[in-house]
């Protein structure tokens, strides 16, 4: 069960926001029957990047034996 302050990772990309698969964002809010959730993205500086509704479908839970990535975000113009 996914719920409130839980990470979750991406299962799709939102290019619209330049987010990518395994990114990583916080749970903020979690919608009636957890059927949806608002998922705050930040930077390595702690700067929101985006928070979104998202279906369960688009995030999942991430585990203890994964390891963290750091990429360069590339805003969309």
């Amino acid at each position: 069960m996914i719920r409130e302050k839980d990470i979750v990772a991406l299962t799709e990309d939102v290019p619209e926001y330049s987010l990518k698969i395994g990114d990583i964002g916080t749970i903020v809010h979690r919608y009636k029957e957890g059927k949806a959730f608002e998922v705050e993205f930040v930077n390595a500086e702690g700067e929101t990047i985006a928070v979104l509704t998202l279906e369960k479908e688009r995030i999942r839970p991430i585990t203890g034996k994964e390891i963290l990535h750091v990429r360069r975000l590339e805003m969309v113009a």
